[in-house]
């Protein structure tokens, strides 16, 4: 066997690994908490209120997993260091951080005031590297090494009629991935990415694709013709946070049935 290999069944073992999920009480980010907590991880959940985190936090525990929840608002960095402290305090370290928080609305680009662009490029960039800068000062310190996992969009990779602020932030996440991924792979540190396309979760197809004829076109705006699922984001961070991944940093991972329509509004997506 080469010097550095695992037995292929404990490639993508994340077992007792210790993570935190932004953005953890909706959507997506409570798809992954669900995942990591079913294969063994133990789990810190945040979002900007308990009303979300409450629900995901007792459904998991009842499964039999390992999840502890905090309220934080990502534009906030002494909010940020308490919920990364708390992990420490009651797990002992943070190996695996997935950035998912994140916030937008519909409008022209001409409409969206100075303010309002500046809220949501706080929450999808300024959160992610907040997040991530504590983390990685916490792995540096105790000499773990860990991942880094960012949630951005195809809207960061190809531009977004009518969501230009989340655009434009996402396409600084997937930007910021590969500069952290260079300045901490001496640590142990592997800084990843991933950028769905047109997702189905509760209250986001209400909100983008409100109606049949938009859902249609959101659907034909991708070669597999369908909506993503938040297991099939969940699985590729699993797959980032484990042995299986282990010479992949600095990469965005597109998750979208390849898009046909860049850039196009039916293909919106608020991860």
């Amino acid at each position: 066997m080469a010097k550095g290999s695992v037995m292929t069944d404990q490639a993508f073992d994340i077992s007792g690994k210790v993570t935190i999920v932004t953005g953890g009480g909706t959507g997506i980010g409570a798809e992954i908490a669900r995942e990591f907590c079913r294969r063994g991880a133990k789990v810190m959940i945040t979002s900007r209120t308990m009303d979300h985190l409450g629900p995901v936090a007792e459904g998991i525990r009842n499964a039999g997993g390992t999840v502890e929840a905090m309220v934080c608002d990502v534009r906030h960095n002494d909010q940020v260091e308490a919920v990364v402290q708390k992990t420490v305090e009651t797990w002992g370290r943070v190996d695996i951080l997935i950035n998912n928080a994140g916030a937008s609305f519909v409008a022209h680009a001409h409409e969206i005031s100075p303010n309002g662009f500046a809220t949501i490029v706080a929450i999808n960039l300024n959160g992610t590297f907040l997040f991530s800068r504590a983390v990685a000062r916490v792995m540096i310190a105790k000499q773990t090494g860990g991942n880094i996992i960012n949630i951005s969009s195809d809207a960061g990779v190809y531009g977004s009629a009518t969501m230009c602020h989340y655009g434009a932030a996402k396409a600084g996440v997937i930007n910021l991935t590969r500069s952290l991924a260079i300045e901490w792979a001496p640590y142990g540190i592997r800084v990843n990415c991933i950028s769905p396309g047109p997702i189905e979760t509760e209250g986001v197809k209400e909100v983008l694709w409100p109606t049949p004829e938009l859902q249609e076109r959101a659907i034909n705006a991708t070669a597999l013709k369908r909506f993503g699922t938040g297991l099939e984001i969940a699985w590729p961070c699993v797959f980032l946070a484990s042995k299986a991944s282990g010479y992949i940093t600095g990469v965005n991972l597109q998750v979208d049935g390849c898009m046909l329509r860049s850039g196009s509004p039916e293909s919106r997506l608020i991860a």
